[in-house]
């Protein structure tokens, strides 16, 4: 029987009607049209759905959607903090570094260092691969990712 919930995402509050069962990862997707949020394996292996949850990197495929209620909830879509359409410093990065090949992975590894970085801004090349290991690229050797993350630490200011 579906329910009404209630979730914040991206600053903004809505009210969802989902079936208890959804992933947070369906809701984003169908029910919010949030489809930055990639879902892929839907066993939490390939970490394309990663968004943050109070501010921690999840897998929206694994994490069931009636307790994201009273979370602050942020996806690919509203990583930049302003209005005016400007990439965040870690999507710059990445297209400058050339990071981005296929795109399916994109958003679930800028989400993941996202978070690394408001935990740790200055993070080492090792730290940095342990972080993102739970986030696979098929196209990429994961060097160009790396470097990319690196790169932003030089930018980096947790208020984005």
């Amino acid at each position: 029987m579906k329910k009404i919930i209630e979730v914040k995402v991206n600053g903004d509050t809505h009210e969802v009607f989902i079936e208890p069962a959804w992933s947070l990862a369906r809701v984003l997707r169908e029910q919010l049209g949030l489809t930055g949020t990639k879902i892929s394996c839907e066993t939490g292996d390939c970490g394309a759905c990663t968004v943050l949850i109070d501010g921690k990197a999840v897998k929206s495929c694994l994490f069931p959607a009636m307790k994201a209620r009273g979370k602050e909830i942020m996806t690919i879509e509203g990583i930049s903090s302003n209005k005016r359409g400007e990439l965040h410093p870690l999507q710059e990065a990445f297209i400058r570094h050339f990071a981005v090949q296929c795109g399916y992975c994109t958003p679930g590894m800028i989400m993941a260092a996202k978070a690394l970085l408001d935990e740790n801004p200055k993070p080492t090349e090792e730290e940095i691969k342990e972080y993102l290991s739970g986030n696979l690229c098929r196209c990429t050797g994961y060097t160009k990712i790396v470097e990319a993350v690196l790169a932003a630490t030089n930018k980096w200011d947790r208020s984005k």
